[in-house]
């Protein structure tokens, strides 16, 4: 069975439209890549948890404080990896300044013996959508689209 994970596309509308948050992975494998390198604030699971249960769990690991919204179903995506997506909409405001992510460990530089810790997120962000869509990671993209088209 491939791996599962489950995430929350938060959403706000502001003067200049609509915006989405997306989070930036941390960890110097991801440093200094931008575009194509942001994603929905997401993790795996297993089957012992319910899927919305671990899309809010992993919210809150990632950026530090639980969502807030309704939660709407926008689907699922197998990713290039195989992995499979399953993802919320939700309406609700987060200040991008309070990011306080969990944090992960590996072998850093490679091959030096060191373990380091990095956090899972080390950044996070408001977009338009037409920002979002260079931004996002290309396997997520369509679920900008369900959002759109939810709305």
């Amino acid at each position: 069975m491939p791996k599962q994970a489950a995430g929350i596309l938060l959403y706000r509308r502001t003067a200049n439209g609509l915006e989405v948050l997306l989070a930036h992975p941390g960890g110097p494998l991801w440093a200094r890549k931008d575009y194509g390198s942001w994603t929905l604030p997401k993790g795996q699971f297993t089957d012992s948890e319910l899927p919305l249960d671990a899309a809010q769990r992993e919210f809150e690991e990632e950026m530090g404080s639980k969502p807030g919204g309704t939660f709407v179903p926008i689907g699922t995506i197998k990713q290039p990896s195989g992995k499979v997506i399953h993802a919320w909409a939700a309406e609700s405001d987060f200040d991008v300044t309070t990011v306080k992510s969990n944090l992960f460990s590996m072998e850093w530089p490679p091959r030096s013996g060191q373990m380091e810790e990095f956090p899972e997120v080390d950044r996070a962000g408001w977009f338009s959508i037409e920002e979002a869509r260079v931004k996002i990671l290309k396997g997520q993209a369509p679920f900008l689209d369900r959002l759109l088209a939810l709305l």
